[in-house]
């Protein structure tokens, strides 16, 4: 369990803090306090989720291990994020840019 619920918890979390931080551009004509709010309140139910991600983790992989799940998942939703609910395309370079910092998660975890 202390390595697949991290991850899901994670998952989950990152779906949340996506909403919050880039929810609102669908929504430009609302004012910017509300959105705000709006966005903390999401914030704070995804930190119900991050923060005991992290204590389960921890039990089995390194603080450095746990960014690098949270930063690969954060890119793996933002894109999903992007292309349904934004309706913006990727590019090719974008996804090369992501498969780089992929590739140095690889080598967080060889380390």
């Amino acid at each position: 369990m202390p390595y697949v619920a991290p991850i899901a918890l994670l998952l989950l979390s990152n779906v949340f803090m996506t909403f919050a931080w880039y929810g609102h551009l669908k929504f430009k004509a609302a004012p910017l306090i509300v959105v705000i709010l709006a966005s903390w309140g999401i914030a704070l139910f995804e930190y119900f989720l991050a923060v005991p991600a992290n204590r389960i983790g921890h039990q089995v992989y390194s603080a450095a291990q746990l960014k690098t799940i949270q930063e690969v998942i954060t890119l793996i939703i933002f894109v999903g994020f992007s292309v349904f609910y934004l309706k913006e395309s990727v590019s090719w370079m974008t996804m090369a840019g992501f498969g780089f910092i992929a590739i140095g998660a690889a080598l967080v975890f060889r380390g």
